[in-house]
């Protein structure tokens, strides 16, 4: 998700040359490009993603998981010479998912954000995007994130929109992600959220009377980048270079006009 602070559960992260060190709070113990080899091995490459966070990753109507995270996805594993399986996690435990080894990799929107840096390694980004302050149709007293300030915010509370919405002054409304957020300001039981223009572009196209309209873009792009366990580069190395070699061939952007109609990467 374009998204969140980190996780406060400690995170157990693999390190290189099979030897036990720690980093920060944080001890390692296994050694690198032992996950990727397993990978290889296995012939499967486990992946952590919401499910419910369109247009990235959901279910269609005939109840198929997917998304541009998961075509992405997708295709990282073909070029990987494996196939993806997807474990539908909360938003709010997916750190903690990752931390505990339940999938080797999220693919949901992740920021790249320094603290989430410190503890997890990150792909080349994928896509960029801006943060949208989201009111009902009728509200004609929020027109800019400062207007926020006493006011509610339906978030997911990890999220990095989130830390948005609280640095304005709001009062934060725990959410499950982007369509709770929507029936909440909707019901009139929130004032606002802070979310993803991109998802907000998909709900309109779905749902072009929605009585919900934005009011205003947060200037800084958000990219966001698959997230792993630190200490697998060759896992790490082998993303990126299915990404490059993606975008290079035009496979990329052939996957991002389907979604989005335009280049996504920048």
């Amino acid at each position: 998700m374009m998204s969140a602070v980190v996780s406060a559960a400690a995170v157990m992260l693999l390190a290189a040359c099979g030897t036990s060190t720690t980093t920060g709070n944080n001890t390692t113990g296994a050694t690198t490009g032992d996950l990727y080899n397993q990978i290889k091995s296995k012939g499967v490459i486990t992946v952590g993603t919401e499910g419910t966070y369109a247009p990235f990753d959901y279910h269609d109507p005939s109840g198929k998981l997917v998304g541009f995270d998961i075509d992405i996805m997708n295709e990282v594993a073909r070029r990987l010479g494996v196939k993806a399986q997807y474990v539908e996690t909360p938003w709010d435990g997916m750190f903690a998912g990752l931390n505990a080894k339940r999938f080797d990799v999220i693919a949901d929107e992740v920021g790249i954000l320094p603290d989430r840096e410190k503890q997890y390694d990150f792909s080349t980004p994928y896509i960029a995007s801006h943060a949208v302050l989201i009111v009902r149709k009728d509200n004609n007293t929020i027109h800019s994130f400062a207007d926020l300030k006493g006011k509610t915010a339906g978030q997911s509370l990890t999220s990095n929109l989130s830390a948005i919405a609280r640095q304005n002054g709001a009062n934060i409304v725990a959410t499950q992600g982007f369509n709770d957020a929507i029936d909440l300001l909707k019901s009139g039981r929130i004032d606002a959220t802070v979310n993803d223009g991109l998802s907000f572009l998909d709900l309109k196209k779905h749902q072009p009377n929605v009585p919900v309209k934005v009011v205003a873009t947060w200037p800084q792009a958000t990219y966001s980048g698959f997230m792993f366990r630190k200490g697998n580069q060759d896992l790490v190395q082998a993303v990126d270079k299915a990404l490059a070699d993606m975008k290079k061939d035009g496979t990329y952007l052939k996957i991002s006009k389907k979604w989005f109609g335009a280049d996504v990467s920048k």
